[in-house]
């Protein structure tokens, strides 16, 4: 009987075969291949060598099949770290990173000890599950374990706290951040983006202005954080001197800055940018993002430049549902009602399994049978929504239900439907019921509409729609009620929301409010 290493030769030859898949296995361009390699490795008794085992479990989890990589795992009697470590990092990159924790805690019943590698794939696991009592405990093991000055660790640390959002998540950002005696710009990123996330703009500005090197993920967190939080001239004020600065922007930036671009319709930065966005393309020989063109789409819709819209739609080769939706809702928003229903339409035939209509979608094209006044195809769409798309209407559905009804006069009809709606009504469906009533004069309707939205709607949102009651009494001359409705505006402090308006002059946008 011959016992493994007995005979030199053998030993030579074994580590030959080693090495020689090891080398397979670093060239190795498919699965195809790589399965014919996993034969050879099984065929030749290797299933239990650590470091070919690594790289098997790598190239399986890279190529996105983490149940080969698990049926492999099961396999190996005493799986070193590193061989923990593939596992767990597939798990916590994937769908399912409970599992990653999951495997975590096997690891530490095994004879294995966990690494700072281990501990970052693990903590990135817990940070993409949103598994906060997880994420806890995986904190306490690497203060047990000694880890605690890890650098990466530290910063994987920063980023799943948070990422848990709220103050508390906040909280223990800065008090980890400030714990740590080695900081680079990613854990500065890490801070700043904790506090973008639990909506604190300024406190991210501190940071940010405090950072002693800054990048281009820097400038882009920033930047999205005004838009994000509806303060879109500081955006592009901070984009721009990000430009003065001489930092390398991406196209993940420029996406940034149009949806900017888009809330404030200032076309002329929007057009800039486009033409940044085409020549960083060219400079950098990459392919432009789709949400490059998807943000393109939607900033000259919002701007009202609606055939250059059009013509980046349809000069997109890679479309997304994003990209039919942006150009859809585009369409509508303009008052084309009828380009935008045969848009959804056409998107309606695409073979392509990967582009359906969304929620978002079905508002667009269904604002568009609002504009175009089709009641058929407005009760079509909605009721396709679920029973062909398998989408169940949220309250702006309803709302756009009942706007189309009630332009179109159908009043009880929009009445039957807000009774029988399965979600509590809000100023969405009043106010669509309180615009027919304008259209059509219906005082009856509009005095019992304003009884029961009088109970229903939050204090801060009843001004405006207060406002268009009185405007509605005055228009029929019911003066007392008109008289009565004012009133109330007086006692309860209600406020109509100011109109604004935009100028641009020199290339800077100018905003005014009423009675500026």
């Amino acid at each position: 009987m011959l016992v493994e290493g007995s005979n030199p030769a053998i030993q030579i030859n074994s580590r030959a075969l080693q090495q020689h898949l090891f080398a397979l296995l670093r060239s190795c361009k498919s699965i195809k291949h790589l399965t014919q390699i996993h034969s050879q490795i099984i065929t030749n008794g290797l299933t239990q060598k650590s470091f070919i085992l690594v790289k098997l479990l790598s190239f399986y989890i890279s190529s996105g099949h983490l149940h080969n990589a698990t049926r492999v795992f099961n396999q190996v009697r005493n799986p070193s770290t590193n061989i923990w470590n593939q596992i767990i990092k597939g798990y916590g990159l994937s769908q399912e990173p409970h599992k990653a924790v999951e495997f975590f805690s096997a690891m530490g019943k095994s004879e294995a000890l966990p690494d700072g590698y281990t501990f970052s794939y693990v903590i990135c696991g817990c940070t993409k599950g949103v598994l906060l009592s997880e994420g806890r405990m995986v904190h306490g093991k690497v203060l047990k374990h000694g880890f605690c000055s890890n650098v990466f660790v530290q910063t994987n640390l920063l980023n799943f706290y948070s990422c848990s959002g709220g103050d508390n998540g906040i909280r223990n950002t800065r008090f980890l951040f400030d714990e740590m005696t080695d900081r680079n710009v990613v854990t500065w990123n890490s801070l700043l983006s904790g506090y973008i996330r639990c909506g604190d703009v300024d406190g991210a500005r501190q940071v940010f202005d405090e950072m002693p090197e800054r990048n281009v993920v820097s400038w882009t967190t920033m930047i999205d954080g005004y838009a994000t939080n509806g303060r879109f001239r500081q955006a592009l004020v901070l984009f721009r001197r990000m430009c003065r600065s001489c930092v390398d922007f991406d196209q993940v930036t420029l996406v940034v800055v149009l949806s900017a671009c888009a809330e404030l319709g200032d076309l002329n930065t929007g057009r800039w940018i486009h033409l940044l966005g085409l020549k960083f393309s060219s400079d950098k020989g990459q392919p432009k993002l789709i949400s490059f063109d998807n943000a393109l789409i939607h900033m000259y819709a919002s701007c009202g430049a609606i055939d250059e819209a059009h013509r980046v739609f349809r000069e997109t080769h890679c479309k997304t549902t994003v990209s039919w939706t942006s150009m859809i809702m585009g369409f509508a928003k303009q008052g084309l009602g009828e380009e935008a229903i045969r848009l959804f339409q056409e998107m309606e035939r695409l073979t392509d399994d990967n582009i359906k209509p969304d929620e978002v979608t079905f508002l667009g094209v269904m604002s568009a049978c609002s504009h175009t006044g089709n009641v058929d195809k407005g009760w079509h769409y909605f009721w396709s929504m679920s029973q062909t798309w398998g989408i169940e209407p949220r309250i702006e559905h309803y709302g756009c239900m009942v706007d189309i009804l009630c332009r179109a006069g159908l009043f009880d009809e929009a009445l039957s439907l807000v009774a029988s709606m399965p979600i509590k009504p809000n100023d969405v469906i009043w106010g669509a019921l309180l615009g027919g009533c304008r259209i059509h004069g219906n005082m009856e309707l509009c005095s019992h509409v304003a009884r029961l939205f009088s109970l229903e709607i939050e204090p801060e949102k009843v001004g405006g729609y207060i406002m268009l009651m009185s405007n509605l009494y005055s228009a029929a001359k019911r003066w007392q009620d008109a008289h009565f409705v004012k009133q109330r505006i007086a006692e309860t402090g209600a406020r109509k929301p100011s109109g604004r308006s935009w100028v641009q002059m020199d290339e800077i946008l100018h905003d005014f409010v009423v009675n500026d």
